[in-house]
């Protein structure tokens, strides 16, 4: 019933306002022809809102009503609006008619062309007689316009046209010919848009005026015309908010009117218009909130005033039609911009539209019955032609209760029911379950897109189109099964197998019979054996029997389609996606295996559907296909051998519900030691490779048709029967790992751990053969794991203790040759640690026998590993003191003067050391004082015990402020007791000293006095001071006063220094007082660095002398 709730395309449309232009010859003129261009080219948004029309100067427009009504008093509407009144008023009567002329102002024939012009205006004013449309005139000239004022001549002819054509000055217009036409057109259009505007409030104003003839009583139909057109004129004034105002005001009408079954269609079909412009309208001024609730309300109201009950579906097409237009304008305001959420989108309201399609469905096929009779073509033709939107053809314009003529009534339902029948519905609900799966799917809402794709599949196989069924069903059975829907998914997949049988698909047939004899199907027991019967005749190359509930002539089509195939037919079920009536597990029976053992690989099957199945081949692949050859079993008899006969090719007949186990084996081989077997698939072949065959396969080692849910009951242990299988209890080993042979060598390393830094460490490698044959090719290699060995800090050395600075963090290649049974090989590894902590070290031997295995010769590689974990701890601990000569801590050292180093070792070994020798490594402004020989030659020294040294040193002048002393050399190897068996060698470790500030100071002094004195004895002492720097210097000596000594000598003295030369200054001393006594103190002071030097040469002498005290002579003695 289209004709029934179809919405108009004037109803669709925006509304604009019409402007009809004459007087423009588009065909001939080319300046005619760029106008009319300018005004219906290029209609961007930010142009007003019009659409323009060329039609001839003498056109006819729609005639006025002459006798206008002046009382509504005896005045019954015979409908609500007519069909033909949005189309007059969108397209043929024009709020605007512009006369275009060809007049300049200086034209010299003038008075003629001014009344040709007036001549053409009081044509289309005839023409347009009762109408307010608005009249312009606009003349195109050749010339520019001068400045309004200028031109007098333009002035008083534009007078004279407008009084001759009756225009007022504003609606006479001047149209140059120049090149910013464009311009010109725009500022027409305004003024045209304006003209428009006062035109449609004129004519809203005119129906509002028709208000105070109304009452409620006989005029309820006018109350809604009235308040639609008001809305529909404001609408096309551009005024949508007094639009929606009214549209909402004729909606309040609507609800109010008198409603029974000769009107309800009427009154819904408007109802249905005004409901759309509202919602629209809302969604428009970004109100979509209001939009909603005026559609839930609209369709509250209406969805139980059904009409006439012969004609119900009539009343489901309307709410088909109502959800659907509102699923339209939803979707149109989110492209625009709305945010719609996932509890409230535009899919709802397509999937309402496409159930009220089905009812409608249903309801045609409830009411609507075949008919002989023929149908009167008056009430068909009558549909195209209705005055009024939503009448009856058969009773246009009455408005009674009951209809006029009862046998008419019955005949014009019969008519609408035979219509009906025609109609294809499931084309019709196709597209609305498309647009709701597509608004779904973009929600994320995808249990609603599954559901719904069922309801297309089902719709296309009602349709007839059962490819397209079979297609959109198949790809969502996946998720019921993932979900556990039995009764859906058996559902569909009968849907399925009709469609596969329909259109053939000997595929998609076999899988759809394998999943429904299945135990998880909820298919009666009877129907699972006429499907598995099916099966067997499609297997066996023979034609199934038809599916219940088909139409016999798709029947007879598909027939052809089963026909005993000539050339093979092989195809392949992947029994991973389906939920088959045929399980599978392979698994390996080891983890591991040795090179010189076989392989063992287990496939279990087990069939559960009602009768039993013989396959015609079993094989399993493997990530290695050479092994593929002894992993497969043949059945030689037929499918359709019904015994478990046992036969020399295997016996592949399985029964329901208990397992079978088949099982291989086959050697490695030696390329594959090392490598990891996996399983990669399973394959079961059901049929003859020369007729029909399927081929299942499982991608990997198979697995449960569905996956059992863990509860404490299955997690309990079962007894099993010494001949039974358990299906659950058998566990899938999808890969095994081909490992070498167990070597029968021993490796024993002999060492003394821990290892100290920068020793040569010896270990001493012994590999003994306890193989019962020799074994040759036998290799040991010897190595640092890498991710430790990043830094390069561990040496390895073969035989000999060798070091050139280049580290080697593996002996790859140590040749042992060929071993006897019982031989003992030797080998001295020296592994030499540059840093402390923990270091791997991996032993490997690597050789080959052959093993005989399974009468089989077999070669193998062999290999033995032992590692150790080697401690590495630093011998020493070594810390240097700077001294000065009186054997003070200092921090930086003088230039050319001596100063002391000593070097302090604490033993942090567990062993005990021998210290060889000891040397200084000096930098090039460093030198020795004396050439003293190693003071720690010789020495042992033990866990925790200490030794130091010390050496005098003096250094050069030089430039450098701060410099390296260099470095102390130590040369020292283990102790040799009897607890150390092994002789290391000897170790040289270099320790840096530190870096020194060198302070260059103008002048030094010595004191030259003996070791000690006596009290009362002669003293002398002897001052030399040298001058450091280049220049001659003038220096003060001041010697100050002591209590404990008499001296002779310059108190106070001032002399010049020269580069070179030192300066000697004599004392003699005479001790007064015994002990550890003060010298005088010599105070010196340069004339160029006044007030710096004393402290410094302060610290360059000493302090205190020992004098000893005076002997007590014995009694006796002179």
């Amino acid at each position: 019933m289209s004709w029934a709730n179809n919405l108009p395309e004037e109803l669709l449309c925006r509304p604009t306002g019409q402007v009809i232009l004459t007087g423009l010859d588009v065909t001939y003129n080319a300046v005619h022809k760029s106008i009319w261009d300018s005004f219906c080219n290029n209609r961007r948004p930010d142009r007003v809102p019009l659409q323009f029309q060329v039609v001839p100067g003498d056109h006819e427009y729609p005639k006025c009503r002459t006798n206008k009504r002046q009382s509504y008093e005896w005045y019954i509407p015979k409908g609500i609006l007519k069909s033909t009144w949005m189309k007059k008023h969108l397209t043929q009567v024009p709020a605007v008619v512009v006369v275009f002329y060809d007049l300049d102002w200086d034209e010299h024939m003038w008075k003629e062309k001014q009344m040709e012009c007036s001549t053409r205006v009081e044509i289309v004013r005839n023409s347009l007689q009762g109408r307010g449309t608005k009249v312009s005139v606009v003349l195109i000239q050749k010339n520019a316009p001068l400045p309004p004022g200028e031109d007098v001549v333009a002035a008083e002819r534009a007078a004279s046209l407008c009084s001759a054509c009756d225009l007022s000055a504003k609606n006479l217009y001047v149209l140059p010919q120049t090149d910013h036409l464009i311009g010109y057109t725009i500022r027409l259009e305004n003024a045209f848009y304006e003209l428009s505007q006062a035109y449609y409030h004129g004519e809203a104003r005119k129906v509002k005026s028709h208000k105070d003839f109304l009452n409620k009583t006989t005029h309820q139909l006018l109350f809604v015309r009235h308040q639609f057109k008001v809305a529909f004129f404001n609408e096309m004034k551009q005024d949508t908010h007094t639009a929606i105002k009214h549209y909402k005001q004729a909606y309040g009408h609507i609800l109010e009117l008198r409603m029974y079954d000769t009107n309800m269609l009427e009154i819904k079909t408007i109802a249905g218009f005004i409901n759309y412009k509202i919602c629209r309208l809302s969604f428009q001024h970004n109100a979509p909130l209001d939009g909603i609730a005026q559609f839930r309300k609209h369709i509250d109201f209406f969805k139980s005033k059904i009409g006439i009950a012969d004609l119900a579906f009539e009343h489901s097409a309307w709410m088909s039609k109502q959800f659907q237009v509102f699923g339209d304008l939803f979707d149109e305001a989110i492209k625009l911009g709305l945010t719609a959420i996932q509890t409230q989108h535009p899919g709802f309201y397509y999937q309402q539209a496409a159930n009220h399609a089905i009812a409608r469905k249903q309801l045609c096929r409830g009411l609507c019955k075949p008919t002989q009779e023929k149908i009167d073509p008056e009430i068909t033709d009558g549909l195209k032609s209705l005055d009024f939107y939503g009448q009856r053809p058969w009773r246009q314009g009455l408005q009674s209760i009951d209809p006029p003529d009862l046998q008419k009534e019955k005949e014009g339902i019969v008519a609408l029911q035979c219509l009906e029948l025609k109609e294809d519905h499931s084309w019709l609900i196709i597209p609305l379950l498309n647009s709701a799966v597509a608004q779904f799917k973009k929600y994320k809402s995808l249990r609603m897109k599954r559901y719904l794709m069922v309801q297309m599949g089902q719709e296309y196989f009602h349709a007839k189109d059962y490819q397209r069924s079979l297609m959109l069903l198949s790809k969502v059975t996946w998720d019921y099964r993932g979900e556990r829907w039995w009764p859906l998914l058996t559902s569909i997949l009968t849907t399925s197998l009709k469609c596969a049988y329909l259109t053939g698909k000997i595929q998609d047939y076999v899988i759809n019979c394998v999943e429904l004899i299945g135990p998880y199907t909820t298919c009666p027991a009877d129907e699972k054996t006429r499907i598995q019967m099916n099966l067997l005749r499609v297997m066996s190359n023979d034609a199934p029997e038809a599916e219940p509930g088909l139409e016999t002539a798709c029947v007879e089509k598909a027939r052809n389609f089963w026909n005993p195939v000539i050339e093979p037919c092989v195809f392949n079920v992947e029994m991973q996606n389906i939920v088959p009536c045929v399980e599978c597990k392979a698994r390996f029976t080891s983890a591991t295996v040795a090179a010189d053992q076989e392989v063992e690989v287990e496939v279990y099957l087990r069939v559960r559907c009602p009768f039993p199945v013989r396959f015609s081949k079993v094989s399993i692949s493997l990530n290695n296909p050479m092994y593929n050859q002894y992993l497969e079993v043949i059945d030689g008899h037929g499918i359709s051998a019904a015994s478990e006969s046992e036969s020399k090719e295997g016996n592949l007949y399985l029964v329901p519900g208990t397992p079978r186990c088949y099982k291989f084996t086959f050697l490695p081989v030696q390329e594959d030691v090392g490598s990891q077997l996996e399983i990669t698939g399973v394959c079961v072949v059901m049929g003859s490779e020369t007729a029909r065959c399927a081929v299942m396969t499982w991608v990997g080692a198979g697995g449960d048709a569905v996956t059992p849910i863990q509860t404490a009951l299955t997690l309990l242990p079962r007894k099993q029967g010494k001949h039974t299988i358990e299906w659950d209890q058998i566990e899938i080993d999808q890969s095994t790992k081909i490992v070498s042979r167990p070597a029968k060598v021993d490796i024993d390393l002999h060492h003394e751990a821990p290892s100290l830094q920068n020793e040569f460490y010896l270990i001493q490698a012994t590999v003994t053969n306890r193989e019962d044959v020799a074994i040759s090719n036998v290799v040991m290699s010897v190595s640092i794991p890498e991710r430790e060995e990043s830094d390069k800090s561990t040496h390895l050395s073969l035989e000999h203790a060798e070091f050139d600075g280049r580290v080697v963090s593996q002996l790859s290649y140590i040749d042992l040759g060929t071993m006897q049974k019982g031989d003992v090989q030797n080998k001295s590894i020296f592994v030499k640690c540059l840093q402390t902590g923990s270091k791997h070290i991996t032993f490997q031997v690597e050789y080959n026998i052959d093993v005989t295995a399974d009468n089989h010769v077999i070669p193998c590689a062999c290999v033995k590993t032992e590692i150790i974990n080697l401690a590495t701890v630093s011998a020493f601990e070594v810390s240097v003191k700077l001294m000065n000569m009186k054997f003070e801590t200092i921090e930086a050292i003088q230039a050319e003067e001596p100063f002391l180093l000593m070097p302090e070792l604490k033993c942090t070994s567990p062993w005990a050391v021998d210290i060889q020798d000891s040397d200084l490594h000096l930098s090039q402004c460093i030198e020795k004082a004396d050439m003293t020989q190693s003071q720690l030659q010789g020495v042992c020294l033990k866990k925790s015990e200490c030794a130091a040294e010390c050496f005098c040193l003096t250094s050069m002048n030089s430039v450098q402020t701060s410099v390296s002393l260099g470095s102390y050399v130590l040369h020292w190897k283990r102790h040799k007791d009897e607890s150390i068996t092994l002789d290391h060698p000897s170790v040289t470790s270099l320790f840096s000293l530190p870096t020194v500030t060198i302070e260059h100071i103008p002048l030094s002094v010595e004191l030259k006095l003996p070791a000690h004195g006596s009290m009362k004895c002669l003293l002398p002492v002897c001052y030399v001071l040298h001058n450091r720097t280049g220049y001659p210097q003038e220096v003060e000596v001041n010697m100050e006063a002591s209590d404990s000594f008499m001296f002779s000598g310059n108190k106070q003295v001032h002399f010049r220094l020269l580069p070179g030369k030192p300066y000697e200054m004599t004392y003699n001393l005479f001790p007064l007082v015994a002990g550890h006594v003060a010298l005088p103190k010599m105070h010196l002071n340069m004339l160029r660095y006044p007030g710096t030097m004393d402290p410094i040469v302060q610290k360059m002498l000493p302090t205190h002398i020992f004098i000893k005290p005076l002997g007590k002579v014995p009694p006796g003695e002179k």
